[in-house]
This record gives C-alpha cells, structure tokens and sequence, in this order.
C-alpha cells in the first residue's frame, strides 16, 4: 500500500498532487508503493500522472509518421519473446538491399512520412558466417557499417529522416551513426539480470546485458544524442524491476539530458515463441507502470505503442502519456507483425476525444533539435527542411 495516501486520495489535492510525488524527490521506495497501487487508488495515482503530463505539454499528444525498414532479421540474440529475429535459411530471413531500402522509403514519402525506423538483429555477422558473406558482396565490413551507408542514402535521397535501432553501441558508432540520423534508440528492457539465466526470457541473449545496454545509453548521453530507451514489461521481472529501470533511465537523464523519449512496451504473447503461454501484462499493469513513468520524470517524454493495447489504446492517455510513438501508414510492426498500426485517421479522433490535438513531429522532439543539429552538414539541412516554427513536421500542405 502506498504511504502518505492522503496525497493523492483527497480529489481536491489531485491537481498539486504531482507536484508532491514526480521528479528526482520521488524515491525508490514511494515509486515501488505506487506501482504497486491498489484498484481504489488507481484513479487518484492517474490524475496525479495527467496532472504531471499536463503540466509538461498541456494538450498535445504527438506521433512520428514513419516507415518501418526491417535492415535484416538475421540476430545473434535469442530472446524468449521475439519473433522477429531469424537464423540463416529460416523462412523469412533477409537482409535488404540498398535498392529494397529506397523502394519503401520513397514510398513512404509519398505518404506523408518524415521517420526511416531502422530495426535490425544485433551484429548478426559475429556468429553467423552466410552474414558475412552477404556483407562482403554488399561491400561493407559489418552490419554497423551497412546501416551506417542505408542511413545516408535514405537522408540523401529522400526527405524521411533516420532513426536507427542496431543494439549496443561503440562511442565511435554512436559519432558515426550520430552524422547520419537526428535519433537513435535502445531499450534497456529490464535491469534484471536474473533473465539472463536458462529458461528466462533473455537466455542466450549477451547483447541484453543490463550493464551493457546502460553502457551505450550513458555514451549516447556524453556525446549529447537524443535517445529514444524504454522498458519491456511482462517478461518475467517483478514490479519493483521495472522501477528499477525507469530509475536507472531517470539517473542517465539526469546526467546527461538526452532521454528524448521513455517507451512503456508491454509484452504480448505470439504462438511462434517460447513465452507463447507466458501470461501478459493486464490493463491495470500498464497504467501503473506508465503512471510512475511519469511521476518519476515529469518533464520526459512517455510513449506507449497503441498497436499493443488496442482496441482500447486511448485508455493510455489516462496514465499520463504524451506520445504514441511511430505509427506507420504503409509498413507493418515486423516486431509485432499480429498487430496492425491505427489507421491515422482513428488516432487523431481518439485523442481529440481525449481532449489532445494529434501533431506530428519528426524522430527527434522539437526540444532536442539543437542536440541533433551540428552533427553533419546534411543532417542539418534535411531537419531545417523537415521541421515548423515549432520544431514538429512540417506539414506537406
């Protein structure tokens, strides 16, 4: 039960009651109480998470227009709840190649699109030698280098923006990939390293290393790169897991002031995986978790992928989110292929019945802009191009 209930529960403290309970004064030990709300004090801890969220960007709620660009599937990784990643002459593994990738990118310019998500496996050369040799025909040394050069031929030959997805990270990759895409991302997932073991949802996963992921996030932040990271709930860890890895996200921000956005990404279970009949988060679990989300970092941005809570996904602005993150008009979730983006049209008119306009914005949020100019002649070209007087996407009409 939470302490200090009186907080939250009297409804005419609920407008100041964020003001009590978010930011870096909320502690471990509070947070873990209010993840941990009971049904009747579920209401009061949402006011308090809108309240925050309001107070942060009072009536916008954004999305990035995007293409989703699949690099490759081919992964060293082998986590318990993916269905994405494949083995070398598995049905459906493909790297794409460099005519595939414009093909769909200038698609989705015709569209309206401003993002190129580029999600791939993690250094899949490194254990799989046909990787390699696909590799050395493309002329490129490794998947890094691949996404590097498809980053800039999507930046140089159309107007979409990159935001490149590729796993751990080196300082040296981050610079690189930094020149070539506003953005980048990396969900920490969990900082529960008792998933690694056999049996768990991270078994024979060394790129999910929590040390390791928290390590790229960290380099990202000494270089000044806005940075896309989240957790993934619902694959084994307990409650106060997942608070420890909002706080280990909130202690990064506030060293560095990079966390352009936090993802709140619940697991769904999918037939083709070994959490097949693992049990998923239940609607109560993700508003807790997303509301002290928020009370924990008020003034960050927080994302829930609507595609994974539909059909009632608008529900999710009741815990304090301001964004539904990309959201595609022509590409699948290859992630979560079984389940369909919104149509756009359906978005904007649940969130105007939530109260919020929907505006779109372009990979990196109109206050990072300034970390993500400078970075290369290019880049700042195409954002000027790309982005309104208020930093969003600049509409096509």
């Amino acid at each position: 039960m939470p302490a200090d209930r009186t907080t939250i529960a009297a409804p005419e403290r609920r407008a100041h009651a964020w003001q009590l309970l978010a930011g870096s004064t909320l502690s471990r030990e509070a947070a873990c109480r209010w993840i941990h709300a009971s049904n009747e004090e579920l209401p009061d801890l949402l006011a308090a998470a809108r309240d925050a969220r309001d107070h942060f960007k009072p009536g916008v709620v954004t999305y990035s227009r995007k293409v989703f660009i699949p690099l490759t599937n081919l992964c060293r990784d082998y986590c318990g709840y993916c269905t994405f990643r494949r083995d070398p002459g598995q049905p459906g593994a493909h790297t794409m190649t460099p005519d595939e990738v414009l093909q769909v990118a200038r698609a989705g310019e015709k569209l309206g699109c401003t993002e190129a998500l580029f999600s791939l496996g993690d250094k899949p050369e490194l254990i799989f030698p046909e990787m390699r040799e696909t590799l050395r025909t493309l002329g490129f040394r490794s998947t890094l280098h691949y996404l590097e050069a498809m980053c800039e031929l999507v930046l140089r030959e159309t107007s979409l923006l990159p935001h490149p997805n590729p796993g751990l990270m080196s300082a040296e990759w981050i610079a690189r990939l930094a020149a070539v895409s506003p953005s980048m991302g990396l969900m920490l997932e969990t900082t529960n390293e008792s998933l690694l073991a056999p049996g768990k949802a991270h078994d024979n996963a060394p790129d999910k290393i929590p040390a390791k992921r928290l390590r790229t996030i960290e380099e990202a932040g000494k270089q000044g790169v806005p940075f896309t990271t989240g957790i993934l709930i619902g694959i084994g860890e307990s409650l106060e897991d997942r608070v420890d890895a909002l706080l280990a996200i909130r202690d990064l921000h506030d060293r560095y002031r990079h966390i352009q956005e936090v993802i709140i990404q619940n697991f769904r279970a999918k037939p083709a995986i070994p959490m097949s009949n693992w049990p998923e988060p239940s609607r109560g679990d993700m508003l807790r978790t997303i509301a002290v989300a928020r009370l924990l970092m008020p003034e960050v941005n927080i994302q829930a992928p609507p595609n994974l809570s539909d059909p009632d996904y608008e529900e999710l602005l009741d815990a304090g989110i301001n964004d539904w993150g990309g959201v595609s008009p022509l590409t699948p979730d290859f992630i979560n292929p079984e389940r369909p983006w919104p149509h756009l049209d359906q978005l904007e008119q649940r969130t105007a019945a939530k109260g919020f306009q929907l505006r779109q914005r372009l990979p990196v949020y109109p206050e990072f802009l300034d970390r993500a100019m400078g970075k290369s002649t290019l880049l700042n070209s195409k954002l000027t191009t790309a982005i309104d007087s208020a930093g969003y996407a600049r509409s096509a009409a």
